[in-house]
């Protein structure tokens, strides 16, 4: 019995070390120019293979969406790498520049303070229906702003403090957020431009303003009318921005609906651009994305200094829109032009009333 056994292991050996001879001593498929025959690859590449399958090939796919036959989108690493890379690292250096350009201004010019004093009487600078404008518009940006950033550095800035959970559920919630606080900026910044539009338009006196820097330096300030001209660069920034990226915001909540990017390359290439006019569908999302994230960081890093202007940065600024009530003395130093008509019109009622 255990003579039988030995010599079926014996024999099994045998088998084994012959087929491992044998496999030795095959010789080697040759390769041409990295080729085998059997028309198989080997080392080499076929482009135009991997070609149909990174740009996709019309009527591959049975389905209405051509973009389905596309298996490897080489864009989307374009975008993910612009997105990660210099729209990110320069965003956070426009976001930390403008908060020093701030503090240093903070620092060496301190609190821009009334001359005069407060005189404790008060004349009226917004009416409520621009308070209301201003606010819907201020308090949903600051929202958006903290939502937008969260998105796009919270998970190296805030997913490391507070977790994966409260993370997750957080940037849900800031998601949701987002997209319906956007219509209440939408209107905030429709209804400034109707109340406000007249009253920012260029005029000479803002020639005057900004050769003497607003009154910044020094402690004379130039003569302005109901908005100076920092103020009228700022109205026209916001405008022009928010509508900028309102509009590639709503083509992102509704994508694929609303190309605009091959439409204002068409007219840009009218005077002298050479841009792309023939976009896919996910190119046009792609771009309305990176757009929004640097229109969004521009916008924030302006609404910084606007913020620090209107609260800390001077005295009785924040009045204007806090009561709509302000100083007068306040009134005749930073809008002096805007003083002088507020007072003569209330002179002229006072005196038809007398009568």
């Amino acid at each position: 019995m255990i003579a039988r056994r030995i010599a079926t292991v014996l024999a099994l050996l045998a088998v084994l070390v012959t087929a491992s001879v044998a496999v030795m001593h095959t010789p080697a498929i040759a390769q041409t120019d990295g080729k085998v025959p059997g028309e198989t690859l080997g080392t080499s590449s076929d482009a135009d293979f991997w070609r149909q399958i990174r740009q996709g090939t019309q009527g591959q796919v049975s389905i209405p969406n051509n973009q389905s036959g596309v298996l490897i989108q080489s864009e989307g690493d374009n975008w993910r790498s612009v997105r990660n890379g210099p729209v990110s690292t320069y965003g956070a250096w426009a976001l930390l520049g403008a908060v020093i350009a701030v503090a240093a201004f903070f620092a060496i010019r301190g609190r821009i303070r009334i001359h005069g004093g407060p005189s404790g009487v008060t004349i009226e600078r917004f009416k409520a229906v621009e308070r209301f404008a201003h606010w819907l518009m201020a308090g949903s940006f600051v929202i958006l702003g903290l939502t937008g950033l969260n998105i796009l550095y919270g998970r190296y800035v805030l997913k490391p403090v507070i977790g994966p959970d409260a993370f997750g559920a957080l940037t849900l919630f800031g998601k949701y957020a987002h997209n319906y606080l956007a219509f209440a900026f939408m209107i905030g910044l429709v209804l400034a431009f109707v109340l406000w539009v007249a009253h920012n338009l260029p005029h000479k006196s803002d020639l005057v303003w900004l050769a003497k820097g607003g009154g910044m330096i020094g402690s004379a300030h130039p003569p302005a009318r109901k908005f100076n001209a920092g103020q009228k660069i700022l109205f026209w920034l916001v405008m022009l921005g928010g509508l900028s990226i309102s509009m590639s915001g709503i083509s992102l909540m509704f994508p694929f609906e609303l190309p605009l990017f091959a439409k204002t390359f068409a007219v840009l290439n009218l005077v002298g651009f050479d841009l792309p006019t023939s976009l896919t569908a996910m190119q046009e999302m792609q771009l309305g994305q990176l757009w929004h994230t640097i229109m969004a960081v521009f916008l924030i890093a302006v609404i910084i200094a606007h913020i620090y202007i209107g609260s800390l940065g001077m005295e009785g600024a924040f009045d204007a829109m806090g009561t709509g009530q302000v100083d007068v003395n306040w009134a005749r130093e930073h809008h002096s032009l805007w003083a002088e008509e507020v007072e003569e019109g209330e002179a002229a009622r006072r005196h038809s009333a007398a009568e």
